[in-house]
């Protein structure tokens, strides 16, 4: 008897870690062919809602959020391919068909990655924002390998006072938005992540560069790009992160900057309507 309650408290104990360890966390709205919203580091999933209600025609849209942040529990490392691969198994677990992905900044690279291993079962990809190697850009000339959890810089964000991360915050937030209301809640953000998923899991970020798979991607792809510091670096960039994606459009935003559905979020819902509506 001893021995029976021992192996339900074991499993008991199991269930509940395996459930503690959600890399992503769902919500879906809607009926009709599969939307997945993928957004970027440090964002939830609600960055969808007002693009999702803007939406012409009948899609079920799932919106995703990632652990570590907006009061999820975080995982264990490595954040970003965990991540990855839970959207793989969730996609084949609910055995979703004729997808459409769309994702932000890093939701970006992580709907590169599923369009590249999931065929045919996606129809369209829209990625906003986002670059195939951000590494190529930030830190020229330095290998994946150079870049480690353990490091100077790492340490000094894990081990900062919470008023010099409130200004990192600051700072960070209006390098990614010009409209002023939006700022409190990008600041927000960053400030509710998880530390070490902030700080780790961006260096999982830097590591991860996708030009080698762009040519096995054959369904249409719509690059968004917002224009900063101008559009002719920007296309320049875009045009040379993904050159060998062959299946692509290249739109450039009026304006603003990171957050295009903030700044822009008319132009966008026009391009991702006359996209996915084709």
């Amino acid at each position: 008897m001893k021995r029976i309650n021992f192996i339900i408290v074991l499993t008991i104990f199991f269930s509940q870690t395996f459930a503690q360890s959600k890399a992503i966390f769902v919500t879906k709205v809607g009926n009709g062919d599969p939307i997945i919203f993928l957004p970027g580091f440090i964002t939830p999933g609600t960055v969808w809602e007002e693009t999702i209600k803007n939406l012409k025609g009948k899609y079920e849209s799932h919106m995703v959020s990632y652990a570590g942040f907006n009061g999820n529990a975080p995982i264990p490392m490595p954040w970003y391919v965990t991540i990855k691969k839970e959207l793989i198994n969730y996609v084949k677990s609910n055995n979703l068909k004729k997808i459409k992905l769309i994702g932000h900044s890093m939701g970006g690279n992580l709907a590169t990655e599923m369009a590249a291993e999931l065929g045919t079962l996606v129809d369209h990809v829209i990625i906003i924002d986002a670059l195939a190697c951000m590494r190529d850009v930030m830190m020229p000339g330095v290998p994946a390998e150079a870049i480690q959890y353990e490091s100077p810089y790492n340490k000094q964000v894990l081990e900062s006072s919470d008023s010099a991360f409130t200004q990192t915050a600051t700072m960070m937030s209006q390098n990614m938005t010009d409209t002023k209301e939006k700022l409190p809640i990008i600041k927000s953000w960053i400030l509710q992540a998880d530390r070490k998923t902030y700080v780790y899991g961006y260096t999982d970020l830097l590591k991860v560069d996708l030009r080698p798979i762009l040519a096995t991607i054959k369904v249409p792809v719509l690059l968004i790009a917002a224009p900063f510091p101008n559009k002719a670096v920007v296309t320049e960039t875009m045009n040379k992160q993904y050159e060998t994606l062959t299946n692509k459009q290249l739109e450039v935003a009026p304006g603003g900057r990171h957050f295009i559905m903030f700044d822009q979020p008319q132009w966008l819902y026009d391009h991702i309507n006359g996209f996915i509506g084709k």
